[in-house]
Parts: C-alpha cells; sequence; structure tokens
C-alpha cells in the first residue's frame, strides 16, 4: 500500500473520529434501543492449493442489527445494512447467510484464475507472478451515530486485484429507525439546494486544502469544481452533516478520499424545517 494511501485512510479515520467523539455542546440523546452484532471472517486461499504460489485474502468486519421492538423495521434495515455491504446480490439473504454466500463467492472467483496461472507458469517468463495474482479485499461498517431514532453508518471497502494500486470506498447511509428507510438528500434539503449547497461544499473544501480560489483546487490533482455537487453520500450526528468523495470521483487517486464536515448552523436556511433530521437541528 502506497504512503499516500496511507495518509489518506488515516485522515478519513481521524475525520471520522473527530466528527463522532470531539463534538461538544447542549444536545444529548439518549442511544437508539437497537442491539448490534457482528460477523468477522478472515479467509486465505492459495493457488492450487500450495502455499508457495501467490493467495487471496478476504477479510470481513461485519456489524449489522439483530434486536429491535419494531420487527417490521428491523427486517427493513437488517435488509439495507446487507444490501449495502455486499450488494443487489445478496439483500435477501439473512445477515448470516449473506456472508457465508459472499465469502463462498469470493474464493470460488478467485479459484477461477487457476487456469490462467497454470499457463502462465508454463511459459516460465521473468514476470513475477505474485504481483498479478496476489488478491485482497478488506472492508468493514461503522456506525457513526445512533440516537434520537437516527442510525447512520458507513461501509469501508478495500480490494486489490493486480494492477499498479488498490481501491479503496466509503459508502455512508442514515437510516430513520420509526419507519426504516433510508433518509436521503430530498427528505433533508428544501427544494432547488443543489446549487447553494455545491457552493458550500467547494468552498469547505478549499480551506480544508489551504486553497485562497476554489480554482487552485485543480492545480493540486481536483477535477473541474465546477462539477462538483452533493452526491448524496452523507452521514448525520448531532452537529452537522459530513460528506465523502471517493477517490476519483472529484478528483485524481492520489489525492484519496475527500470528506467534507458542514456543521447544521452553516446550512440552516438550506434544511427544511420538518425533515426526519429536525430535532437535531432544533435542539
Amino acid at each position: 500500500m502506497s504512503t499516500q494511501l496511507c495518509k489518506s485512510l488515516a485522515a478519513f479515520f481521524l475525520l471520522g473520529l473527530f466528527v463522532t467523539s470531539c463534538h461538544t455542546g447542549t444536545k444529548r440523546f439518549a442511544e437508539n434501543d437497537i442491539k448490534i452484532d457482528s460477523i468477522n471472517v478472515e479467509k486465505t486461499y492459495h493457488l492450487l492449493e500450495n502455499p508457495e504460489n501467490p493467495n487471496c485474502t478476504l477479510q470481513i468486519n461485519f456489524v449489522y442489527p439483530v434486536k429491535y421492538a419494531d420487527k417490521e423495521v428491523l427486517k427493513k434495515v437488517q435488509k439495507q445494512f446487507v444490501f449495502s455491504y455486499f450488494g443487489e446480490n445478496y439483500e435477501d439473504l439473512s445477515p448470516e447467510e449473506a456472508v457465508a454466500k459472499y465469502t463462498e463467492d469470493y474464493l470460488n472467483a478467485y479459484k477461477d484464475l487457476e487456469t490462467e496461472f497454470k499457463k502462465e507458469l508454463a511459459q516460465q517468463d521473468e514476470t513475477p507472478l505474485g504481483a498479478w495474482f496476489s488478491y485482497y479485499e478488506m472492508s468493514s461498517d461503522d456506525i457513526v451515530y445512533n440516537q434520537n431514532n437516527i442510525l447512520s453508518y458507513t461501509v469501508n471497502f478495500e480490494n486489490y486485484t493486480g494492477g499498479a494500486h488498490g481501491a479503496h470506498s466509503f459508502n455512508n447511509y442514515v437510516i430513520n429507525l420509526k419507519n426504516g428507510n433510508l433518509i436521503t438528500e430530498e427528505d433533508i434539503f428544501v427544494d432547488n439546494y443543489q446549487d447553494e449547497l455545491a457552493k458550500i461544499l467547494i468552498d469547505h473544501i478549499a480551506k480544508q486544502n489551504s486553497a485562497e480560489n476554489p480554482k487552485d483546487l485543480e492545480n493540486i490533482g481536483f477535477f473541474s469544481v465546477e462539477e462538483i455537487f452533493p452526491n448524496g453520500n452523507f452521514l448525520i450526528d448531532e452537529k452537522g452533516i459530513t460528506y465523502t468523495f471517493n477517490e476519483y470521483e472529484i478528483a485524481a487517486y492520489v489525492v484519496g478520499a475527500t470528506n467534507v464536515f458542514l456543521p447544521y448552523e452553516e446550512i440552516q436556511l438550506l434544511l427544511k424545517k420538518d425533515s426526519p433530521i429536525s430535532k437535531l437541528i432544533d435542539n
């Protein structure tokens, strides 16, 4: 893993700690009465079952809800957790079934490389095979905020399938525990919010990068700033909204993920008065 990549990941988790742990103020809410459990998997498989050959490594740290007073809401929330972590091919499975099936599918997909690997071995050239056949995938989900009928969490995904570098993503979700539905931008922002919110996001990104003019961001790896808009990838807590822009989304790979925290007071005029998060704003 490159030094820059490590820095990007470290920055993300430091930001996460700041957002969830270091905010202070007068707002205090009790934790939601929902029980959380986890399933952890760590599997390694060597091609042709030979420990001297390249291998794949799969790590899963799946956190999910297991108990809630409203059974129908619990069912919807569990399905959303499975879908957001493993994808649509697994969303109708229970959390336990989804983990088992995903693990099986990942290992089987890697085993499919064995025919190609045999051909490469037969050629006996000088290319190191390990670099192209050594795969890994690491994933986890973390609950960022769990109060006042709001459950806010992020799914972290990292993998490598050969090539110059691995891939990373941080996908955020906010659930209304009153009905089990995802909370979207349209649920919390007034009509025609996009342009004004985009300006605020761009200004914050510029400040985070010590850019006097937002256009200067384009000199340090960001793409056209005119194309930066709210992307629906946000977290919510008692202090504000945090947006995440993943690698290649608004900037080159070397920049990594960009996280932007917007305090409620800075976006007050763009927020609906009767949204699912209005209690967080009013207190």
